[in-house]
């Protein structure tokens, strides 16, 4: 199976006077699989659809290896695609389905093709099935299947797990980047769940309104988001107005030590829950009196929802392993604001 590397540059689409792609330009390596994540309205399905020739963009160009593809129709363009509904056809079998793009095959290496295709995806033995007697997770394999039987050179996926319930999607999603790895196949993908994204991706491309705003590696995203819009969009975040004073923020009655000091004179500062230390052992810069005011029990991990007495009001959040717990004497506790952990923003 050939792989492509996928290049768009400058893509711009409008309906009306909606503006649903800004000048979006991304390239995907061969082999590689990305996700573009972001909210409902964003852009991303859009740009999927123009990327598969469903939608025409109103300027920029599309390459696959470094051929053109902006102008061709979807069927010259050599994709496979697995769509948010399966759109598997309910009066025909699963073997059916799988060989509905394979015509140009003969009749023995078209059979021969949905039995390779069947065991690549664990349903040998379900030929003789319809879709209505298969479950949801069944129906996905038998699309991505489907998909996959020509032998294309770029998968394209839209929100392909928004139909299953949270375990079966978490074990799916691993076995299709499995399949993606083990294949080799340049892979986009499309989605909302930025947990899905994050186990999948290669590269994450986070969109809003038309832009990409971040694309990076999952980890960079999570770690150092570039805009406030990616801090919030990926994972949970404290937020907190500040006024720069040289290599301190004041924030309320309070003085932040910061290793990367802010150019504006006024802003926000971010850090992630996880990164505040709750009664630490020993002295730590940015360490103050805090009041709690909830603990959240979320199986693998606690949430505390606390205020600092100097700034009251504004709501915080600390996460950490229920056996990480220090041990907690009433309400009052005390926090530390580590500087490495506080991101700027203007």
């Amino acid at each position: 199976m050939a792989t492509v590397d996928l290049q768009l540059h400058d893509i711009q689409k409008g309906f009306g006077t909606f503006k649903a792609l800004d000048g979006v330009s991304l390239d995907v390596a061969a082999g590689e699989l990305v996700c573009l994540l972001g909210p409902s309205g964003c852009g991303k399905t859009t740009l999927l659809r123009c990327i598969a020739g469903l939608e025409r963009q109103d300027q920029g160009r599309i390459l696959f290896s470094g051929r053109d593809v902006s102008l061709l129709p979807p069927q010259a363009r050599d994709y496979g695609i697995l769509f948010q509904s399966y759109a598997l056809f309910p009066n025909l079998t699963v073997s059916q389905n799988i060989a509905y793009g394979l015509t140009a095959l003969g009749r023995e290496a078209s059979r021969k093709r949905v039995a390779e295709m069947l065991d690549l995806v664990g349903l040998t033995g379900s030929e003789h099935k319809y879709p209505a007697q298969l479950s949801g997770g069944q129906q996905q394999r038998v699309a991505l299947a489907r998909a996959l039987a020509p032998s294309p050179s770029l998968l394209l996926l839209d929100e392909p797990m928004s139909a299953l319930d949270a375990q079966v999607r978490e074990h799916l999603c691993g076995e299709l980047r499995s399949l993606q790895r083990q294949l080799g196949i340049t892979t986009l993908m499309v989605t909302h769940n930025q947990d899905e994204a994050m186990l999948m991706a290669d590269r994450i491309a986070v969109m809003n309104q038309g832009r990409v705003e971040q694309y990076s590696t999952p980890q960079a995203i999570y770690d150092a988001p570039a805009t406030p819009f990616v801090a919030e969009f990926v994972g949970q975040g404290n937020w907190l107005p500040y006024q720069r004073d040289g290599a301190h923020a004041r924030v309320g009655g309070l003085s932040l030590r910061l290793t990367t000091p802010g150019q504006s004179e006024q802003g926000r500062l971010f850090c992630r829950p996880e990164a505040v230390l709750v009664n630490p052992v020993s002295e730590q810069d940015n360490l103050f009196s805090a009041r709690m005011r909830d603990i959240t029990f979320l199986g693998n991990r606690c949430r505390l929802s606390f205020e600092l007495d100097d700034l009251p009001g504004h709501a915080l959040l600390a996460e950490m392993a229920p056996e990480a717990m220090p041990p907690l004497h009433g309400k009052q506790i005390r926090v530390a604001l580590p500087p490495h952990s506080l991101q700027v923003f203007a």
